[in-house]
């Protein structure tokens, strides 16, 4: 082909294409800016439709403020309107209470006129009377007091002969059938407390595995109790001697459990003296219990009750204190019923008056106000907490008081109550053992053999044995000066050291 031809051809596309780019590019322009003035005519055409909205939003704004305006112009001419209203009226009552108040002047000035002539007219008679009786008036007063008194003076004193007579007789006999009503619907039984304990053994066999090769088991069971086991001809018995009741129980608890375990030697015995102390403090909560339900008393704290069993444990003169505090809160809820009283203070009280007493060997003071004291720290009521104090004092301040001191005297006054000679044994062993443990290094001590011996335990880390025998011989000195007893009393200090290690 000639190259001409193919120049000519090239040449030629060339400029057919760049005339149909310029046309195109032209084409695309004018759509663009076709494209740009609709956007611009529908974007002022919004703006004309929003300028429209904003025009009649802000006219009906105008309108609503207006509007507002108007109606707050009126709510304030309306209060203008009451305001002048209501001065008128003040203004009006104020001329009306100003007449009053001259009125009341003018009647004032007229009473004290009426009042200085009643008071001229009333001297001017008592003048004339005094002039007529010749008697000023202190006088004529004197002598009608005089006269009336000598006219039912002996009118007076003989009814009120009659009505005290009447009265004491009726309280009497009210007081008396109240009293008879309460001790015969309390007719609780009463059991003699001795200082003695017997244990059932199943042979005579045991007696000799108890007493042990030369003495061994009943000494260690002696030492660690503090009582005295009696072995002697009584047939398939052995006696538990003490005046603590607490020590003889765990003495026979530790006993029973030896006898059915069989096995005895000093090292078990201490083993079952330890189960004993806890089966009698699971003993003493349900003497606790019992007493409670059988008064008829709820709600106390568990602890309270426990401290309220160790009565069963504790006598006064010889009077069980746990029975003898059953007895007075059903007296007193008996009593408290008849005259009206707060049943339920009364017998809570009556059942808890003498709670002092299962401590008082530990806490210092007297049982009423050990008791008191017991009673506010388990945050019981005031009223309930001073019969504590009541039945000890001459005139109890309240009726709940007055009853717990008469229910007290009933329970305490029936036959075969109490025992003085008992309780005066029992405080003269408690003193000999008191003297014992007042000295230092010494750890407890026990009177026995009613009161003929004290074995006394020293604390071996604190004294060695010089100071143990010069510490026995200033006992038993003490004892000489401080107490009276018929015969001697052997004084037995033991200073045990005891080692235990394990073998694992």
């Amino acid at each position: 082909m000639n190259p001409l031809w193919t120049v000519a051809a090239v040449v030629v596309s060339l400029a057919a294409g760049y005339f149909f780019r310029q046309f195109l590019a032209q084409s695309q322009v004018e759509t663009a800016e076709s494209r740009a003035r609709k956007v611009l005519e529908d974007a002022k055409t919004r703006a004309k439709e929003i300028l429209v909205e904003a025009k009649d939003k802000s006219i009906s704004l105008l309108d609503k403020a207006k509007k507002e305006e108007d109606d707050r112009r009126r709510e304030i001419d309306k209060i203008h309107q009451r305001l002048e209203q209501r001065e008128s009226t003040f203004d009006k009552k104020l001329l009306a209470l100003d007449d009053q108040k001259e009125q009341i002047e003018k009647r004032k000035e007229a009473i004290e006129k009426a009042k200085e002539e009643l008071k001229d007219i009333r001297a001017q008679q008592i003048a004339k009377l005094e002039k007529i009786s010749e008697l000023t008036q202190d006088d004529a007063k004197r002598v009608l007091i005089e006269n009336t008194e000598r006219e039912v003076s002996d009118e007076l004193a003989s009814r009120v002969r009659k009505l005290q007579n009447v009265s004491s007789e009726e309280w009497d006999q009210e007081a008396k059938k109240y009293i008879a009503a309460a001790m015969e619907r309390c007719a609780a039984t009463q059991s003699i407390e001795t200082t003695s304990t017997s244990v059932t053994i199943p042979s005579e066999e045991m007696k000799g595995r108890i007493i042990g090769r030369e003495g061994r088991n009943i000494k260690a069971l002696e030492q660690i109790t503090g009582v005295e086991i009696i072995v002697d001809d009584t047939p398939d018995t052995i006696f538990v001697s003490g005046y603590s009741p607490i020590r003889r129980q765990i003495a026979k608890l530790a006993l029973d459990n030896l006898i059915l375990d069989g096995r005895i030697h000093p090292g078990r015995i201490e083993e079952a003296v330890e189960i004993a102390k806890k089966n009698l403090a699971i003993e003493i909560k349900k003497a606790g219990e019992q007493a409670c339900y059988e008064v008829g008393v709820g709600g106390l704290d568990p602890k309270l009750v426990q401290i309220l069993g160790r009565l069963k444990y504790r006598t006064s003169y010889g009077h069980n204190v746990l029975q003898h505090s059953i007895e007075v809160g059903l007296l007193c809820g008996l009593i408290a019923e008849e005259l009206g009283a707060d049943v339920n203070v009364a017998k809570k009280g009556g059942l808890l008056h003498d709670i002092g007493k299962a401590v008082d060997h530990e806490v210092q003071g007297g049982h009423p106000q050990i008791g008191y004291d017991i009673m506010k720290k388990f945050n019981l009521p005031e009223e309930v907490a001073y019969i504590s104090i009541a039945h000890h004092e001459d005139s109890p301040t309240t009726l709940e008081g007055v009853i717990s001191k008469v229910a007290d005297a009933i329970s305490g006054a029936r036959p075969g109550a109490r025992k003085d000679t008992y309780e005066q044994y029992v405080q003269r062993l408690e003193e000999l053992e008191g003297v014992a443990t007042a000295f230092d290094g010494i750890d407890h001590a026990f009177a026995i053999y009613a009161g003929r011996e004290i074995r006394v335990f020293a604390q071996p880390d604190k004294m060695d044995d010089f100071q143990a025998q010069k510490t026995a011989r200033d006992i038993a000195n003490k004892i000489e000066e401080e107490l009276r007893y018929p015969g001697e009393i052997k004084v037995t200090l033991i200073r045990e050291k005891r080692i235990t290690e394990y073998a694992r």
